[in-house]
C-alpha cells in the first residue's frame, strides 16, 4: 500500500482492526488515515486506548457494528434468537447467549427508555453514543430495509445529555 501510495496509485491508507502496537508499526512505514473497529455499548473496548491514540494521531475512526449486530436495535428478543437459523453465527455467539444475553437485553431497554425522550429507536441511540466520541469520524450501519435507514438519520441528529451518557454509564459499570 505504501508504494502504490508513492506511486500516486492510491490517496489513502486504512485499517482495520488494529490494536496501537500495530498501527505504531504501520504508521513507521506509511501514514495511516483511517481505522476502522468494532465498537459499541456491548463491545467498547477500543475507547481506553485505541480511539485516544487515533484521535491524538489525528486518524480518522469510522466504526462498525454500532449496533452489535443486530443486538442493540431494539429488536432482538429472546424469542427471535432462539429462532435464529444455526447457520447464523450470532446464534452461537457469546453476546446472544447467557449469561450475556440478560445483560445486553436489559441495556437494549435502557437505550429505549432514552430512545423515547428523543423520539427515536434503541438502535438509533446505540449509533449516536458512538457518535458522540470525538475521535468517531462516522460509523458504518448496515440496513436490510429501506425503513432501517430512518435510525441511521435519527442517529446523526441525536444530541445525547448529560443525564443519557450517565444513565449508559451508570449501565456499563454495573454490567
Amino acid at each position: 500500500m505504501a508504494d502504490l501510495q508513492r506511486e500516486g496509485k492510491v490517496r489513502w491508507i486504512g485499517v482495520s482492526n488494529f490494536n496501537v502496537k500495530q498501527l505504531k508499526l504501520a504508521q513507521a512505514i506509511a501514514p495511516i488515515t483511517s481505522l476502522q473497529p468494532p465498537y459499541s455499548l456491548v463491545h467498547p473496548e477500543v475507547e481506553n486506548e485505541v480511539l485516544p491514540y487515533c484521535e491524538e494521531q489525528g486518524i480518522g475512526v469510522i466504526v462498525y457494528s454500532p449496533m452489535a449486530s443486530g443486538l442493540l436495535t431494539g429488536a432482538m428478543t429472546r424469542e427471535r434468537i432462539a429462532k435464529l437459523p444455526n447457520d447464523d453465527w450470532r446464534k452461537h455467539h457469546a453476546d446472544f447467549k447467557e449469561p450475556r444475553l440478560t445483560a445486553n437485553l436489559d441495556l437494549v431497554e435502557r437505550l429505549r427508555a432514552i430512545g423515547e425522550r428523543h423520539n427515536c429507536s434503541p438502535g438509533a441511540v446505540a449509533i449516536a453514543w458512538t457518535l458522540q466520541n470525538p475521535a468517531v469520524t462516522a460509523a458504518i450501519v448496515g440496513a436490510r430495509k429501506p425503513g432501517q435507514l430512518d435510525d441511521v438519520v435519527a442517529a446523526a441528529r441525536i444530541e445525547l445529555t448529560e443525564r443519557d451518557l450517565k444513565d449508559l454509564h451508570a449501565f456499563a459499570e454495573a454490567a
